[in-house]
Order: C-alpha cells, then structure tokens, then sequence
C-alpha cells in the first residue's frame, strides 16, 4: 500500500511541477531579439514534447526543413516536434533532445522555468558547450 501511495505522489509531483512549463510559449531569435515562433509544451505518456504551432514573420510560407535529417527532412517547420522526451529531474526537464530547424541540428535539451522571472529557461548542448534562449509565456 505505501509503494502505491508513494507512486502516486510522484506522479503528482511531476504533474504539478510539468503544469508549471505546459502550454505555449514564444521563442525569442539569439541575434536580433525578436520573437520566432510560438511553440507549445505538452506531456505525453509521462514525458514533455514541442512543437512548433506558429511562425512569426517567416521569410516563406510554410517553410521546409531542408537541413534536417532523417523523418523531418524536408518536412513542414510548422506542426513539427522539436523538443523530445524530456523527464522530470530535481527543478529541471532533461533526458530528451531538441532541434534546430534552421540547421536541422539535433542537441541534448534542458528546461527550466525562471521562477522570478516566468521565463522558460532553454538550453541545447553538446558535451560542455550550450547556448540557452530565454522564451515567455504566452497567456491565454
């Protein structure tokens, strides 16, 4: 009966700490500032996705990952999954991947919500080296 009862607060916490992250939240572009994309953060099976659920200012309509491999290569930017597989671990989201659309690159991803700010903290890397983006929320 413990196990079951400790099962199901575990479960809870994440729910409650991956309510925190859910939902949509624009990317803001390293170089100029200005705002990217709008992606949304969902759970699935216990693990947290994005997908991309609107371009802002995109050069061409319905733009192509041409530099992407595998399943997304030449695949439609919009709709598409680019945060993978995240889990719950201590106050972050990790384990899973994200992509870059832009180079079709695929790097180890890392959440985590600035509680002073709001801001949802975004980190891709490889081995040592990262570059973070800070995204906002969007309210409904």
């Amino acid at each position: 009966m413990r196990i079951i009862v400790l099962g199901l607060l575990c479960l809870m916490s994440f729910s409650i700490s991956a309510q925190e992250i859910l939902g949509q939240w624009k990317s803001i572009d390293d170089d100029t500032g200005k705002a990217k994309s709008i992606v949304e953060i969902y759970e699935d099976n216990g693990k947290l996705y994005g997908k991309i659920v609107k371009l802002i200012n995109p050069k061409q309509d319905n733009p192509l990952c041409v530099a992407c491999e595998g399943e997304n290569k030449d695949k439609p930017i919009l709709g598409m999954v680019i945060i993978d597989g995240l889990t719950k671990n201590d106050d972050v989201f990790d384990g899973g991947s994200i992509l870059n659309p832009e180079n079709g690159k695929t790097y180890k991803c890392r959440l985590k919500l600035d509680v002073d700010t709001g801001m949802l903290q975004v980190r891709g890397y490889v081995g040592f080296f990262y570059k973070t983006q800070y995204w906002v929320r969007i309210e409904s």
